[in-house]
């Protein structure tokens, strides 16, 4: 990518200085702090809120908080990647977005700790996913900011485990308090101090210029071409299946624990299974992203996650047992390890413009957030009218086989 007129080198060249382990431990922190801010109410707090709220229909209202913040998401994770692009700040383009996303965030929870109505825990839900994806999006853009494309597998891989390792820590802080309010207050302060050692150390580039601002040009700039960037889209489309099929799977975890499994301890099962597939994304992430990385290879690794994960699909669809819970978290967690890490460095590596990384990655993030939108209309009914967690379980196995099948189609990266 050659860097635009108006711009520092620094800030749109391809980088070729490898990142040291200090940068990277901090990026992935403050990643794992905004996943932990969202992933600890969705496994455990909005479900329980839910079910006080609404005793008699709590999958509607959990669908409903956790589907309108995802709509927020959608818009919100391409347009402050697009605005990040474009700031000017002496202390670079994402390092402001970082900042705002963790207070805004925080707030967000706050609300929520003190809600007793759905009113407010829309309210709350929907500030945490507007600025936490300000957040996500300067974090994400900043790895082909500053990593050379030979060590982004790597980078990739503990990148990738950030957001693994958030749902584990989000869930701890959730689940170590019987109050809803200090779960959220606790989620509010790892996030807020997940920030700082990124904060201290971020390199950020700066722009020395910012482009003109055409608003309609600004707004098309959005929509990316499939036909003039086809391997964009199909990076799109199957970033898009595979969420949906992980959405499905684990959306409702809380309640196909409590209700299918028979767990007396929803709260402790949802712990220690986040664990268990936890420490297997871990390894597979780390391993295999670096494998990558040594053979040059990415497409035959993440069409081999898809199978890997629908196969645990089906362990829960066919044996809602806690054994069989246990089994399914090991080889989902094994599979998604491998996708993570190998499929966000093909991803950089098809990404239209240096100019535009952060709203580009934004797009990509749409894949990410769009599915939350559309499961609970998926699942819902499944749960409850369409043949029930059997069914969904072995939905999410078809979808990710697919997204495994179709990430074939990229032909620019092997």
């Amino acid at each position: 990518m050659i860097p635009e007129p108006g711009v520092v080198p620094s800030a749109l060249a391809e980088p070729t200085v490898r990142v040291r382990g200090g940068w990277t431990a901090a990026v992935v922190l403050a990643n794992v702090g905004v996943f932990a801010a969202w992933l600890g109410p969705i496994q455990v707090l909005l479900a329980k809120q839910s079910e006080a709220v609404a005793p008699g229909n709590k999958e509607f209202v959990f669908g409903l908080v956790t589907g309108v913040g995802a709509a927020v998401s959608v818009v919100a994770n391409p347009a402050f990647g697009a605005i990040s692009d474009r700031t000017t700040s002496r202390y670079g383009r994402r390092v402001p977005w970082v900042v705002a996303g963790a207070v805004g965030g925080a707030i967000g929870l706050g609300i929520l700790s003190g809600a007793h109505v759905i009113a407010l825990m829309l309210i709350g839900w929907c500030l945490m996913q507007l600025f936490g994806n300000a957040l996500l999006a300067a974090a994400t853009a900043v790895v082909p900011d500053r990593v050379p494309v030979a060590q982004r597998g790597t980078v990739g891989g503990w990148v990738a485990i950030s957001q693994v390792l958030g749902a584990l820590v989000g869930t701890a802080l959730a689940a170590a308090f019987n109050s809803l309010t200090l779960g959220y207050v606790a989620c509010a302060v790892f996030l807020l101090l997940s920030v700082v050692p990124y904060l201290l150390r971020s390199g950020d580039a700066t722009l020395t210029e910012r482009p003109a601002f055409v608003f309609g040009e600004f707004v098309k700039s959005f929509w990316i071409s499939p036909r003039r960037y086809p391997d964009f889209g199909w990076a799109w489309l199957t970033r898009f299946l595979f969420n949906v099929g992980n959405a499905l799977g684990t959306l409702y975890l809380f309640y196909y624990l409590q209700d299918e499994v028979g767990v007396a301890d929803p709260d402790t099962g949802v712990l220690v299974l986040t664990a268990i597939y936890s420490v297997c994304v871990l390894v597979t992430a780390i391993s295999f992203g670096r494998w990558s990385d040594r053979s040059a290879r990415r497409k035959v690794f993440v069409t081999a996650s898809g199978w890997v994960m629908a196969a645990a699909g089906v362990v829960l669809a066919l044996w809602p047992t806690w054994p069989g819970a246990i089994l399914g978290a090991i080889i989902l967690g094994a599979g998604f390890g491998i996708y993570l890490s190998v499929d966000f460095a093909l991803l950089t590596q098809v990404l239209p413009s240096a100019r535009s990384r952060g709203k580009d990655l934004g797009v990509i993030n749409i894949a990410n957030s769009l599915p939350q939108v559309l499961a609970p209309a998926i699942a819902a009914p499944i749960v409850k009218h369409l043949g029930g967690y059997p069914v969904l379980y072995l939905l999410a196995s078809a979808v990710t086989l697919l997204a495994g099948v179709l990430v074939t189609r990229i032909r620019s990266v092997s």
